[in-house]
């Protein structure tokens, strides 16, 4: 079946916080210690627009939530207002597929340009080969890295961060 990307409803919420609790339990590429319950997200969902900067797309095939992406605040000061931060979780029988690819490219090259985002960053927690893989086909540049900075399942985790002009000037 198709593989169809749309902005994300409040029906999708179940899916998603399923998919993001997978990654909170099974892996360390959130430094999410707890899995959420869905009403524990509804704040988190509201804050996502289908216009603007902030945004939470999902990707969709035969009515099954396959993954999303979203682009949220970088930093609540003003002078970041042209800034996100974007991620992307995928269920995990996804990974693999070109889902990633086009849920993400669709967030980060179709929308963020036209919603007047100058900069996207992205931290991936590592070892995370498919994750950093992606950002680099999308034409991120690694930027730089957080060492140690995470502590899950009794060990500690880098970051390396990433960035984006999406622009269009760039």
């Amino acid at each position: 079946m198709a593989v169809s990307i749309r902005h994300g409803e409040s029906a999708d919420l179940n899916s998603l916080v399923e998919i993001y609790n997978y990654y909170v339990t099974h892996t360390h590429v959130t430094f999410d210690t707890t899995p959420f319950l869905v009403t524990d997200r509804i704040q988190w969902f509201n804050q996502f627009a289908e216009t603007g900067p902030y945004r939470l797309l999902v990707a969709e095939s035969g009515g099954t939530i396959l993954g999303y992406a979203t682009s949220t605040r970088f930093k609540a000061r003003a002078a970041y207002d042209t800034s996100v931060e974007t991620t992307i979780y995928l269920d995990p029988a996804e990974c693999g597929r070109g889902t990633g690819n086009l849920l993400y490219g669709t967030l980060v090259d179709g929308l963020l340009s036209a919603d007047g985002v100058h900069r996207a960053y992205a931290g991936v927690a590592l070892p995370n080969d498919a994750s950093v893989a992606l950002h680099l086909k999308l034409g991120f540049e690694r930027v730089g890295s957080y060492h140690e900075v995470g502590y899950k399942f009794d060990k500690y985790w880098d970051v390396d961060w990433f960035e984006k002009d999406v622009s269009g000037n760039g």
